[in-house]
């Protein structure tokens, strides 16, 4: 009797702990759900899709069509808070019920007290009532569109709305269908004149009064120390910065982290102009961030992450892109300040620097999570190619409902439907699995690519099928509408020593393989390649091609198409 008291206190005490029961959890590097991996095939409606109930009752059954296994969508504070201390979950409650009814699970975008960099999601009440929840400035004190990090009015309201919402997650949501949040969006400073009109940049930081003496103030101490208990992990710059100040354990901003820019070489990727000023705004937003989520978690303890508007080289300076968001170069910051966010994401529009910042953003620690990428048919493509090389928590397209004006996928294009049907079906074997990805993208100069996988070198290279069709005499036309300029990516699991499956396709390219060791003295040709067909009922069948369809490669990927092979190689 007293063994079966003790089991119930102890079944009490643990089902009373945060997260406890949770439908998911991060660790690692690996997202469980419903305790088993999971990697989100996912998409992202546009900002306003879910603003209200009836304007996204047609979506969810359009996301599950696109074989997404996720949707990211937005709560704003201004509908969940739209009165202060009269919160409205009713918005909500129809996001969760419709991803549930479809199968689907569900990321919450908490667009709270920014988004892209301004406050445009905050209530009315917070917008017009400037002394208690001041802006930051611009420099020259000019106010800025948006609210300062250093408000603790602003982020007390901010913290209180969003642990009301978890809280009404955890209660409504009892079949786990929310999996992850993001708290606040591309947060950092930002001057949107000097970004897209030139001109001097005048938001490298918050130049408010309060930020002007917090910056002129004492590095915090929690900082410092995490320098010294990381030196050895720390990324290139923030130690750079450390160093040439002598690694102070204290002294002002600009006592601890030196004044100019810093350039680690010759690329802009390894320059750091402001570098200071970001990282003091970095502590600042991540501070404020760590508050909410923390708050947040209290109520559910979900997985939760950040994202950030990229630094590029048409935006290289801190201020023309948000200043002090969670860029790569600023994680040990985040780190120190935010230890309640899992993950930091990254949105890559920039293409033509695309996997200089995969591999960024999935260093120190950090597994790769795109929540937001282009939502045309190359989009698409770069889905095979990223998984293959790698294997993201998170691929999802932005504005894939085709809602709203800006980056929306053409609703009626097949191209993520069919990337995603492929992904899906083979996702547990991607996973963990020994694969390469691929990619043809000729708009960025990308005209060829080749990785080694096993014994073999795979190759990549423009569809020669219109030369090949000239030779033989017969005519070979590409669909309408059709681009030379498509990109094509193709993913590349080892199934055995010689044995591979290839998926791949919506541009136009062919594979070939060649021995990756030239020494052998060996070819290497095609012992078989099979075609992954689904048949009337569904199920999975192997269409063997030969002769034509493969002499003029592994694997021939028609434009506005995605494929499934099964080739075996072998050597003479």
């Amino acid at each position: 009797m007293k063994k079966i008291a003790l089991s119930l206190i102890l079944i009490l005490s643990l089902s009373a702990l945060p997260g406890w029961g949770q439908p998911s959890s991060y660790h690692n590097g690996e997202l469980l759900v419903d305790g088993k991996p999971f990697t989100l095939l996912a998409g992202e409606l546009h900002n306003s899709t879910t603003g209200s109930v009836a304007g996204q009752r047609d979506v969810w059954a359009r996301m599950k069509a696109n074989r997404l296994n996720t949707v990211i969508a937005a709560m704003s504070w201004e509908l969940v808070e739209p009165e202060e201390n009269h919160f409205d979950f009713t918005v909500l409650d129809a996001m969760i019920d419709g991803a549930r009814e479809q199968g689907l699970k569900l990321v919450v975008l908490w667009f709270g007290s920014w988004k892209n960099g301004v406050s445009t999601y905050v209530p009315a009440w917070v917008k017009k009532d400037g002394k208690r929840f001041p802006r930051a400035a611009f420099k020259g004190g000019s106010p800025a569109p948006y609210l300062s990090a250093l408000g603790k009015n602003t982020m007390q309201a901010d913290a209180k709305a969003f642990a009301r919402m978890m809280a009404h997650i955890r209660d409504y949501d009892k079949d786990g269908t929310v999996i992850l949040v993001q708290v606040e969006n591309e947060m950092g400073t930002l001057d949107m004149m000097s970004t897209y009109m030139g001109g001097e940049n005048r938001s490298r930081r918050d130049y408010s009064p309060a930020a002007d003496k917090a910056f002129k103030g004492k590095v915090p101490d929690a900082l410092t120390a995490y320098l010294k208990a990381h030196e050895r992990e720390l990324h290139p710059a923030v130690l750079s910065a450390w160093e040439r100040s002598g690694k102070r354990s204290s002294g002002t901003w600009e006592e601890v982290f030196g004044q100019g820019d810093l350039s680690l070489g010759e690329s802009w990727q390894d320059t750091y102009p402001g570098l200071t000023e970001e990282l003091f705004n970095a502590w600042n937003y991540a501070t404020y961030v760590e508050h909410i989520a923390a708050a947040g978690k209290k109520e559910y303890n979900l997985p939760m992450f950040v994202n950030a508007w990229l630094k590029q080289e048409s935006g290289q300076e801190p201020g023309k892109y948000p200043s002090g968001g969670a860029q790569a170069h600023l994680f040990d910051i985040w780190r120190a300040a935010a230890p309640s966010i899992d993950l930091y994401a990254v949105d890559i529009y920039a293409t033509g620097i695309y996997d200089w910042v995969c591999s960024t953003f999935s260093s120190f620690g950090n597994p790769l999570f795109i929540p937001e990428t282009t939502s045309t048919p190359d989009g698409a493509s770069r889905a095979f190619y990223t998984f293959g090389r790698y294997q993201p928590l998170c691929y999802a397209p932005f504005g894939i409902d085709g809602g709203g004006v800006t980056l929306s996928a053409n609703p009626d294009d097949p191209s993520f439907r069919l990337a995603y049907t492929l992904l899906g079906r083979y996702l547990d074997e991607i996973r963990g699995g020994n694969t390469i990805g691929l990619l043809l993208d000729p708009a960025n100069g990308r005209n060829t690519d080749s990785a080694v996988l096993g014994k073999y070198r795979f190759s990549l290279r423009p569809n020669r099928l219109d030369l090949f069709a000239a030779t033989a005499g017969v005519s070979a036309t590409r669909p309408s509408g059709a681009s030379s300029q498509t990109a094509t990516g193709v993913l590349v699991l080892q199934k055995g020593e010689d044995e591979f499956l290839v998926l791949g396709g919506v541009g136009s390219g062919s594979l070939s393989v060649s021995l990756a060791r030239e020494d052998t003295g060996k070819t290497v040709d095609i012992l078989s390649v099979d075609e992954i067909r689904t048949d009337t009922d569904g199920s999975s069948y192997l269409h063997r091609l030969n002769g034509d369809e493969t002499s003029m490669g592994v694997a021939l990927f028609r434009t506005g198409t995605a494929k499934a092979f099964l080739v075996k190689l072998y050597q003479y």
